[in-house]
């Protein structure tokens, strides 16, 4: 059976891309002018770059066209706290934890202004965070980046009780500098004992694609870090906190450290 015209097209352009003709963050030619130039419909262009996207050697910008994906290393994030902590500290991640990993990698780490709301816990949020459906939950949503390049989506919810007892700060819309987890510690005296982590993934919805560019034409896959953090409870533990943090899956390596282990950051695994 003859190779189909797009798979052609394809790899005459991921030879140019393989052997530096097509530079890693170069942006190719229009779809139009490779129409033109190969002398074939803007479908077939399409179908073309459609292949190479899905194998990452291109990414869309949107508003801007289709570039070579640069030969950027994936996003490590060390989801264990400390050992030297005892284990209960914040959990990388997040929060300054996921920032100091990023500096340690000579990253510049940014986020968005927060967008803060309150909702209806329903699903996951009311299970995780022990409330009944419809209770009230303060949800607090940032968008964060390395080096400008979108790096992950993290929405937390709490439970509108942490206000109604004096947590009022959680409904500014503005970063807590000092962290929620101290902030919390601070006006409620409640100190997070332990997290339970669940990792699911699936496929992108929407505004992730938006966000993530690049995501293999919608299809690849979205990581997605479900974290339940604990204060101490009368009887047990208690949850007050969710935090869901999605990830780009092709782009992104988690590491866990058990016990006692150097001081060294975690290199890059090979696919």
């Amino acid at each position: 059976m003859a190779e189909p015209i797009y798979r052609r097209i394809a790899e005459d352009l991921r030879l140019r891309i393989e052997s530096g003709v097509l530079a890693p963050g170069s942006k190719l030619p229009t779809e139009v002018a490779l129409r033109d130039r190969y002398q074939v419909s803007r479908n077939t262009i399409r179908d073309a770059l459609k292949w190479l996207l899905n194998r990452g050697l291109v990414e869309i910008r949107h508003g801007q066209g289709t570039f070579v994906a640069s030969n950027r290393q994936p996003f490590i994030t060390t989801l264990s706290p400390d050992w030297r902590l005892g284990g209960h500290g914040p959990g990388g991640g997040e929060g300054a934890a996921a920032r100091a990993e990023v500096a340690a990698r000579h990253g510049t780490p940014r986020s968005s202004r927060p967008t803060v709301g309150v909702s209806r816990a329903t699903g996951t949020v009311a299970a995780r965070l022990g409330l009944s459906a419809g209770a009230s939950v303060v949800t607090r949503h940032q968008e964060l980046f390395i080096d400008d390049h979108p790096w992950s989506l993290q929405t937390s919810h709490y439970p509108m009780r942490l206000v109604e007892r004096g947590a009022i700060r959680l409904l500014d819309a503005a970063d807590l500098d000092e962290g929620t987890l101290s902030y919390l510690e601070q006006a409620l005296g409640l100190t997070q004992v332990g997290y339970t982590d669940q990792i699911l993934v699936r496929p992108p919805h929407e505004d992730e694609v938006r966000f993530f560019r690049g995501l293999a034409d919608g299809r690849a896959p979205i990581a997605v870090l479900l974290r339940t953090g604990f204060t101490a409870g009368p009887d047990r533990p208690e949850p007050y906190r969710l935090t869901e943090t999605r990830f780009p899956a092709e782009r992104t390596q988690f590491v866990i450290h058990e016990g006692q282990v150097p001081e060294l950051l975690a290199a890059a695994a090979e696919a």
